[in-house]
């Protein structure tokens, strides 16, 4: 389960270290294994164990091939997934070509989702995040589905 949000740096060859924290699990697991794609619902990475990236691939190929939705979701997700491995120093290379659609440069915010992470321009993360947080406060509240969330 991965959680919290930690400030990383990326190094000169976009290589970004995994916490210390989920390194043994993930090597353990998935033998240091992960899927690095777009997010995409936010201007973000997402990062998968091996094994949840499974999971979800076989439920994007099963989407209806005629489908305009599920045929971008397909080349959205599928198209832009790279796996990679975590190094002896437990980091991970994430393409170049992924860094640069989401404006990854230096600093980031890796953010645990629970079945995965996100990695984030620290910058548009800061800016997204307030901008939920005065949503959420705002007169609008939650939607139904939300408002029966006993946190």
């Amino acid at each position: 389960m991965f959680k919290g949000v930690t400030i990383l740096n990326l190094d000169a060859k976009g290589r970004m270290a995994i916490p210390t924290k989920y390194r043994d699990g993930l090597q353990s697991s998935v033998d240091g294994q992960l899927v690095v794609t777009l997010g995409m619902s936010d201007p973000c990475l997402s990062i998968y164990p091996a094994t949840e990236w499974e999971e979800i691939e076989r439920k994007l190929v099963r989407l209806p091939s005629l489908n305009k939705q599920a045929s971008r979701l397909r080349h959205l997700l599928l198209g832009h997934a790279s796996e990679v491995d975590l190094d002896s120093h437990g980091r991970i290379l994430l393409p170049p070509a992924l860094r640069e659609l989401v404006r990854l440069e230096k600093r980031v915010i890796l953010l645990g989702q629970g079945n995965k992470f996100e990695v984030w321009d620290e910058t548009t993360w800061n800016e997204r995040r307030d901008q939920w947080l005065d949503e959420t406060n705002s007169d609008d509240g939650f939607s139904d589905d939300l408002e029966s969330l006993s946190l």
